[in-house]
């Protein structure tokens, strides 16, 4: 009998112990439709997971033409058979009866229905206007991190080579762009050092502003597994509140927000001063120690303790930790990603490591996370404001290979500029230079900062706005055209995890209605515009995901994310392999530096870096200098306050976050009934001490204010650190009256009504965890709760007074089964 577990109550499921140095055992869940037994499914198609980063394997249950539940692949590399919550349930979102099955186009203020001849003919119609009146830095894209490579490279192609604008960016920006630029200031390209696996060998696990538990519930159940087993590993969690992982750290630091480099560069001070660093890999795989050395000389525990409000003590005992351990795993996410000096922050977890000399073997390196399921592929594709292939848009070779490689001559690639970052598109947009800017799969009505300023520049006439989603987001309601997208389990395609694992994921089923694939979109609109190279032959040669594939295939050739050792059949028997994968590589690259630096040398670098404070870009010249033979740049950073910063006005400081049971703006898990039940509702987490100070409780419906607006929610009472209150940022309006926004002059439920319009100088990722805000009592609770889960950081202080997290009304389908050993 198999055991079942109620996976929204018990996210992570059973224990399957194992000791460092030895596989992880396998653990196969599975979830299928009410009624149905395995015996019943017809087809089981292979996929990954859509709703994370993680790339959890699973094959899709399809009977009667419809998908009908999932299962994970015991075998695959990524999650030996798991799924987390969002695997299990979130596939019924494809199901909603609210999918958008046909073109939409604005009439007389109205978004009514009409056929894809008639709306591609009007997007066709405004490019070629705009391309005659203004030029190609009229249009805009803007894209996802959750479609396929095959969809991104082609609009990469479309965008850069066919229209010839600089204006092409995804919403990779706002989750990944930091790590992505962290990667490329010290090893001079993107691409991620270390493996999921180095969890199975690490002694010591430091996480940075990452909440892994509710972000990458896979992993985190792989990180369980060592902690219940032999010989566990040291756990320092960095971060504001109570996650699960600072539950089980051995040191759970807790700072200010905004101070992420303060810390850290005392962490970096202690580790040099009782000279736990790796001399010998220093002189050989870096430069740059003396200038870190020098900076982190007067950087000590009791200086960082003060600005970052942290225990003297506990600065010095993770210091211990992260230098005596002899495997180092360090992993970073939105904490530091989404908060003051971002890039900054990051390059100096990468620095901890390359001080220690913990990179390239197993148990040692560092995991600059993802957000998002195919925010890899954005990166490499070229689709988040970088060169396909990971290429120089500085370096002129570089260019001139992309543009042997697509037929066009060198000009036709914009690269007078850096490439065009979202934030700056949208600020194109509302000061009226880009007439046109086509969305695919991203709600940025709900998902950018300062949102009454985002929807009145997607609500200028004078902007001609496509939106292509599954659903009529809040974004979409502001659009001139809507385009119907297929999606997972409707199309073909491949995607990449956060440590560079490729999965293939195969259409089970047929769209809705007249929905079509991204991919079919992209080839359309670069049919009708009649795209051409400079033998006059289509611009675009490819036609389906197989040859969209082959062409990605090689453009990566030669360089660092080769994918020409792969194929769909490869990955169809095989499942997750890791690029790297080449002829001398056939099964892929386990963790990259193993023998040394490869791709930070001049010639082939993919970027000479920027300065870490201002953001200034390194020169070709002054790279050269530095790092003539291509080692990893040890890169220094002072500690610079928040730009905003709290007072008598606003005297808390706003984080903004995301739950476990939810994904971005709703648009899929808050069509999933389990999902949805478990958080139905927007809330507001502050500390014991800050409640008292407020005169709150919890249940209490309160109002968060900024300087930009205000939303309301009831309160949960937290461990939260003292002086900071957290609004999680995925809800937002397509299920209430209003539709896409507040209704007139009331508070709103969205966190990014009050986010600030700010920027790291390096990355461009916007900040969502530095702002000020103030919190006021609304309504007494009467005896209501907050509807936040209860096993999660959200979990009140005093948890016996409330039932456990479960699905609500949908908890009787939350019920999963697990099975251990090696079933498919």
């Amino acid at each position: 009998m198999e055991p079942v577990v109620d996976r929204i109550a018990q996210p992570w499921g059973s224990r399957t112990p194992f000791e460092p140095g030895t596989p992880w055992p396998a653990r196969v869940d599975a979830f299928l439709a009410d009624g149905l037994a395995p015996q019943d499914v017809e087809r089981w198609v292979p996929a990954a997971s859509l709703l994370h980063s993680n790339g959890d394997a699973m094959d899709i249950a399809v009977r009667h033409g419809r998908i009908v539940g999932v299962r994970g692949r015991a075998s695959d590399r990524v999650n030996r058979g798991r799924l987390g919550p969002k695997d299990l349930f979130g596939w019924q979102a494809n199901h909603s009866p609210d999918r958008l099955t046909s073109p939409l186009m604005r009439r007389g203020g109205e978004l009514v229905p009409c056929d894809w001849d008639t709306a591609m003919s009007a997007v066709v119609a405004r490019s070629k206007g705009l391309l005659d009146e203004s030029g190609p830095g009229s249009v805009g894209f803007y894209t996802s991190g959750q479609l396929f490579l095959e969809e991104y490279y082609t609009l990469a192609v479309i965008a850069r080579a066919g229209i010839g604008t600089n204006h092409l960016d995804g919403n990779t920006r706002l989750c990944t762009a930091t790590a992505a630029q962290a990667l490329k200031e010290t090893f001079g390209c993107d691409g991620q050092p270390a493996s999921y696996t180095d969890i199975d060998h690490c002694d010591a696990l430091a996480l940075f502003g990452h909440n892994m538990a509710e972000t990458q519930p896979v992993l985190w159940m792989r990180v369980l597994d060592r902690l219940e087993g032999a010989a566990p590993p040291r756990l320092v969690c960095v971060d504001p509140r109570p996650t699960p992982a600072a539950a089980r750290a051995t040191v759970h630091l807790a700072p200010r927000a905004g101070t992420n480099v303060a810390l850290l560069n005392a962490l970096l001070h202690e580790i040099i001063r009782t000279d736990r660093i790796d001399r010998d890999y220093i002189d050989q795989h870096t430069v740059g120690f003396d200038e870190l050395a020098e900076r982190v000389a007067e950087c000590a525990p009791a200086w960082a303790a003060r600005i970052c409000d942290v225990p003297v003590s506990r600065i010095e005992h993770a210091a211990e930790i992260l230098g005596t351990a002899r495997r180092l795993l360090s992993t970073v996410l939105q904490g530091v990603y989404q908060s003051h000096q971002a890039t900054a922050a990051a390059v100096q977890v990468n620095n901890l490591q390359l001080i220690r000399g913990m990179l390239g073997r197993p148990g040692c390196g560092v995991l600059q996370m993802n957000g998002q399921p195919t925010a890899e592929n954005t990166r490499e594709c070229g689709a988040n404001g970088d060169l396909p292939g990971f290429r120089n848009w500085e370096n002129d070779a570089h260019v001139a290979e992309l543009a042997r490689l697509w037929n066009v001559k060198p000009s036709r690639i914009p690269h007078y500029a850096p490439p065009t970052p979202a934030m700056q598109i949208l600020r194109y947009a509302e000061q009226g230079s880009i007439r046109m800017l086509w969305i695919s799969g991203t709600n940025p009505a709900v998902s950018l900062p300062e949102l009454a300023r985002i929807r009145s520049i997607l609500g200028q006439e004078r902007l001609f706005t496509v939106v292509q989603d599954l659903f009529l987001t809040e974004t979409a309601q502001l659009a001139d055209v809507v385009l119907p997208a297929a999606t997972w389990g409707e199309k073909t395609g491949t995607f990449t995890n956060a440590d560079r694992t490729v999965h293939l994921s195969d259409k089970a089923v047929d769209p809705p209605g007249h929905a079509r694939p991204d991919l079919d979109i992209f080839l359309d609109y670069a049919h009708r515009m009649d795209f051409r190279d400079k033998d006059d032959q289509p611009l675009i040669g490819w036609h389906d995901p197989a040859s969209a594939f082959a062409a990605w295939q090689e453009c990566s050739r030669g360089r660092p994310c080769d994918y020409t050792g792969l194929s769909y059949e490869r990955l169809r028997e095989h499942g997750g392999i890791q690029w790297p994968c080449t002829d001398q590589a056939p099964d892929g690259t386990e963790r990259l530096y193993g023998d040394g630096i490869t791709w930070a040398a001049p010639e082939t670098c993919e970027t000479y870096g920027k300065d870490l404070v201002t953001g200034a870009p390194v020169s070709e010249t002054e790279y050269r200098a530095l790092n003539p033979h291509g080692r990893a740049v040890l890169k220094a950073a002072e500690y610079l306050p928040p730009h905003e910063d709290t007072d008598d006005e606003y005297p808390l400081q706003l984080t903004t976050g995301r739950t476990l049971y939810h994904f971005h703006t709703r648009t899929k898990t808050g069509r999933t009934p389990q999902l949805n039940a478990a958080a139905p509702d927007v809330w507001v987490e502050l500390s014991a001490t800050e409640a008292a100070r407020c005169g709150v409780a919890e249940g209490d419906l309160v109002e968060v204010t900024s300087a930009r607006g205000r939303i309301r929610g009831r309160l949960r009472v937290t461990a939260i650190r003292d002086g900071t209150v957290f609004v999680p940022f995925h809800y937002g309006y397509f299920d209430t009256p209003a539709g896409h926004r507040p209704a007139d002059g009331a508070p709103g439920r969205a966190a990014n009504e009050t986010t600030i319009t700010d920027w790291d100088p390096v990355s461009k990722q916007p900040l969502f965890k530095t702002a000020a805000a103030r919190l006021t009592l609304v309504k007494r609770s009467d005896g209501a709760v907050a509807p936040a889960p209860t096993i999660t950081a959200s979990a009140p202080l005093h948890p016996r007074s409330f039932p456990p997290t479960a699905g609500g009304p949908a908890a009787a389908a939350t019920q999963t089964a697990e099975t251990e050993g090696e079933r498919p």
